[in-house]
């Protein structure tokens, strides 16, 4: 299941460290297990817990970094 599905569903802090790591393509354990922790889904792992993300996963962090860094200046 692709992020875009699960992004609703996660904790806060969790859309944040995706929003400022928006380059990643491979994500850690502890992102991992709170992905699985928010939402009930288990991602695919490697043999080392992570999970490698998908073209359209990648794609879809960094639109919402996208959007979040447009907010902010017009917060500003």
């Amino acid at each position: 299941m692709g992020i875009d599905k699960l992004w609703d569903r996660l904790e806060p802090e969790t859309r944040q460290w995706l929003i400022d790591n928006p380059g990643c393509m491979i994500l850690p354990r502890s992102v991992v297990a709170a992905i699985a922790k928010a939402t009930g889904t288990e991602l695919e792992q490697d043999r080392h817990g992570e999970t490698v993300l998908s073209p359209g996963d990648c794609e879809f962090i960094r639109n919402a970094a996208e959007l979040q860094d447009a907010d902010s200046r017009k917060s500003s």
